[in-house]
């Protein structure tokens, strides 16, 4: 079987982080969300892994490279423009023809990875295998409709009216026949080609499409809260380990990893935290659920359930909660007078003032 993982997109729900990154390379835990869906795949034992990329094409290849650091062999897609999950598998038809394969939504994270998916899909040898999981709000995804016996007979991609709570998770497994039913379907009225229009094409020529109920938790990241939720998941999984340098004066409390070459003084961290490669922290608290980048520097705050992306700095600051900011951004009191709050943000930016 071969990979194919969706990475263009141009990460409007986590503007303005992604006017200048792309979405699949904001980090969880401090690894790239990407990195988890690569992982994921060489796990199941699929190492011929094509990734469809946008306009954020070079950062994705400087991150990822031609895959080896993972055990596989990457192949870059260009998709000229966000036309739909549909018209992605099209864009890949030549690298994935007469192969079965699995699609990974690139900015998707699964608690317990794919290998069982992959191996029930090789065994049944069904045309298509999609992945089901309950959601409180099923108007925002592909839903699907099961009839009496279980079956899959309907799907319908973001309903106002939804037929069920059953939304699609990022991860599809396909044969052949799909790039037949992508290319027998029309744009929907948001002007793309719906993969969830391509499997009920499948349904509807009557061809064996099953379904799974996802066991353990799923994550769109595409948003904050979401990232933030996924980060807090993630960090609950951690091995501790001290490489960097920490002071007499420190605490290290909890499940808590501190990267090489980063400094802890005259600070607590408590976990599940992780710091990373060269970041500084001083006279401050990191709390859990804290993700810090490579490079940062914390001086004088207080932190937590936040992520914080490369080369960050958050002095005096207060206390800094539920937040996420981005890299090369600072964060710091300001002894000016007259006194008051100054900022400069970015377009679709938010902040919450105490």
């Amino acid at each position: 079987m071969r990979g194919l993982i969706l990475s263009g997109g141009k990460g409007t729900r986590l503007r303005p982080l992604t006017y200048t990154a792309s979405k699949q390379l904001v980090p969880v835990a401090n690894k790239p969300v990407l990195f988890y869906g690569i992982e994921a795949l060489v796990a199941a034992g699929i190492t011929d892994i094509g990734i469809i990329v946008g306009d954020t094409h070079a950062e994705i290849e400087a991150a990822v490279e031609d895959g080896s650091r993972f055990g596989a062999r990457v192949t870059y897609l260009r998709q000229d423009a966000p036309r739909g999950l549909a018209h992605a598998v099209l864009v890949a038809e030549e690298f994935l023809k007469g192969e079965r394969f699995v699609m990974y939504l690139g900015d998707n994270l699964l608690q317990r990875g794919i290998t069982s998916l992959v191996e029930e899909y090789e065994r049944l040898g069904v045309d298509c295998e999609i992945l089901l999981t309950k959601v409180p709000n099923p108007s925002s995804f592909g839903v699907a409709q099961l009839d009496a016996n279980g079956r899959v007979m309907r799907l319908v991609e973001k309903p106002k009216d939804p037929p069920s709570d059953l939304a699609l998770v990022g991860v599809y497994l396909f044969n052949d026949l799909i790039f037949e039913a992508a290319r027998a379907i029309q744009p929907s009225a948001r002007g793309e080609l719906e993969i969830t229009d391509a499997i009920q094409w499948l349904i509807d020529q009557g061809l064996r499409v099953r379904h799974e109920i996802l066991q353990g938790w799923w994550i769109d990241t595409g948003k904050k809260d979401p990232l933030l939720e996924s980060n807090r998941l993630v960090l609950d999984t951690l091995t501790p380990r001290v490489d960097g340098a920490v002071d007499d004066e420190s605490r290290i409390e909890g499940r808590v990893v501190v990267e090489a070459g980063a400094e802890i003084v005259r600070s607590t961290v408590r976990g599940p935290a992780i710091i990373g490669e060269g970041t500084r922290v001083v006279d401050s608290y990191i709390g859990p659920y804290t993700s810090v980048a490579n490079d940062c520097e914390i001086v004088d705050s207080e932190l937590e359930h936040s992520v914080l992306l490369d080369r960050s700095r958050v002095v005096s600051a207060g206390r800094v909660s539920d937040s996420l900011i981005g890299k090369d951004a600072e964060v710091v009191r300001s002894e000016a007078t007259p006194r008051a709050t100054r900022v400069m943000l970015g377009d679709h930016s938010r902040v919450e003032l105490a």
